[in-house]
């Protein structure tokens, strides 16, 4: 793959992903103004159960996007290509068969039992909670084969079906709420049809991307055997990392009541938001990864991997610092509600601070699994869940959705310095200092510096439009700050720059 690919894919990946965030941002505050806070919170109980079903993936969709990058270098490798999207899509389907009817059928435990609603009644609750199984259960192979589609560098085709699906999604969901019945049940409806929409199409273009053969694809379990190892190391590391990123929705949700978990359930959307620049780095630059790690390229693979966590920085941490110092005053501006910002701002100000530095290790991450190296990465977080889990249930006992996002923020420090370490130790010995350095920490601390200046020059409240145009003046001056200092980032300004002055000289 082309450095020109790598960039195609960057800016699919930025698109699609901006969309979403562009979506989400529009179209959060008019769900909970349609459906309720309480509503919103069993949604959020959704969202939550789709990670969590993420343990059963079993490595197979990361398994499928390292082999078919691996395998897209040699042209005699049609057939295993093939068979091996066959083997991984029957065992996923099944999967995906087994969590829908399981969570189907525990609809009735989780709405008497677990959720504590005021307004929302049993039954709409075991309603709502059925529709989801199904929904699961139709989204879930679309995981696999947007892994195929990375994999073979067709994240183009990818952004341009997720971009598609989520303008209906939204477009369609807000009709049937405002016009039909503003209902958990329409909502889920809605979800049920955009999700069967998605997971074909996505399954059609990887079969069709992939080379033709003569002979027809079928079910193979050497191929299962020779990958296993690798395969269990992911799915260790993504059964970890599930239940450290979402015990605390689970435990909160059996703590708190509807309406406090839904305001703790807006906190952690709106940081989540952080991994959508994330997401699109990773997604184009771990196919180079181990490409590059499978033509031995040793000096490419680590200006790649320097130039990339770079870039994510200069993606993430300017946001991020802005979205921590303004939390309130993001939040009145989203949605226009004082009781909802004092409620959430102060956990979703140091829920994005972990979130910003877990984000920040995911091209280590990358590294580490283009290389075949699972352990370090399953260890670390096996150690965490059995520190950390203890720890999450007394924070959220004593101190609520507040205890629950400090868990968090420790976790992350801890599991930045790790990982960071460790992983160089290893790999790329002695280039921790430049990623401690130039990567992360210069950028970090300007980040920082530019927005404690900027926190004199903000007011806490007033007219949204003011606080819009002061919260963006803001964002641009700490961002082109951080570009600044971060050598890759500036460079490519100053090539922008000079290729403009170029063009308009002629």
């Amino acid at each position: 793959m082309k450095i020109s690919t790598v960039k195609k894919n960057l800016t699919a990946n930025f698109m699609s992903n901006g969309w979403a965030a562009l979506t989400a941002v529009i179209l959060t505050p008019v769900y909970i103004r349609l459906l309720g806070i309480e509503a919103w919170g069993i949604v959020g109980l959704y969202l939550s159960l789709q990670t969590l079903c993420l343990l059963l993936d079993l490595g197979l969709s990361a398994t499928l996007n390292r082999e078919l990058a691996r395998l897209s270098l040699n042209s005699d490798t049609a057939q295993e290509m093939r068979n091996l999207v066959r083997t991984i899509e029957m065992i996923y389907w099944a999967i995906a068969l087994f969590l829908g009817g399981s969570v189907f059928l525990l609809a009735p435990v989780i709405a008497n039992k677990w959720v504590h609603a005021n307004q929302l009644s049993p039954a709409t609750i075991q309603n709502a909670i059925r529709l989801m199984g199904v929904t699961l259960c139709l989204q879930w192979p679309f995981g696999l084969y947007s892994g195929g589609l990375s994999g073979l560098q067709r994240q183009v085709t990818l952004s341009a079906i997720n971009i598609g699906v989520s303008t209906l999604r939204g477009l369609a969901i807000i009709i049937v709420l405002a016009t039909v019945s503003p209902t958990l049940g329409a909502f889920f409806l809605c979800q049920i049809g955009a999700s069967t929409l998605q997971t074909c199409l996505a399954g059609l273009f990887l079969w069709r991307t992939l080379p033709r053969t003569a002979l027809s694809s079928r079910f193979q379990t050497t191929s299962l055997r020779r990958l296993w190892r690798f395969s269990a190391g992911m799915s260790g590391i993504m059964i970890l990392s599930v239940i450290l990123t979402q015990m605390d929705k689970v435990i909160l949700s059996g703590i708190l009541s509807l309406e406090h978990f839904g305001y703790y359930v807006l906190a952690s959307t709106v940081a989540v938001g952080i991994y959508l620049p994330v997401t699109p780095i990773y997604s184009a630059l771990y196919p180079r990864f181990t490409q590059l790690v499978t033509l031995g390229d040793q000096e490419a693979l680590k200006q790649l991997y320097h130039q990339g966590c770079q870039l994510m920085s200069v993606a993430i941490l300017p946001v991020s610092v802005v979205i921590a110092l303004f939390s309130r005053q993001v939040l009145l501006l989203w949605t226009g509600d004082v009781i909802t910002a004092d409620h959430t701002h102060t956990v979703l100000s140091i829920l994005i601070a972990g979130t910003a530095l877990n984000g920040s290790i995911y091209l280590p991450y990358a590294f580490q699994f283009a290389h075949g190296w699972t352990k370090l990465a399953f260890s670390i977080n096996l150690v965490a869940v059995v520190v950390l889990i203890p720890l999450l249930i007394v924070a959220a006992s004593r101190y609520g959705a507040v205890g629950a996002a400090f868990t968090w923020l420790i976790f992350n420090c801890g599991l930045t310095l790790a990982t960071v370490q460790f992983m160089h130790a290893r790999l790329l010995k002695g280039e921790q200092w430049k990623w401690y350095v130039e990567d992360v920490g210069l950028p970090l601390t300007v980040s920082l510096a530019t927005g404690a200046i900027c926190v004199l020059l903000v007011p806490k409240d007033g007219p949204r439009l003011q606080l819009l145009i002061m919260l963006a003046g803001v964002t641009l001056f700490i961002g082109i700050a951080t570009t600044l200092v971060t050598p890759v980032a500036r460079q490519a300004l100053i090539n922008y720059l000079r290729s403009r002055t170029a063009s308009q000289s002629t």
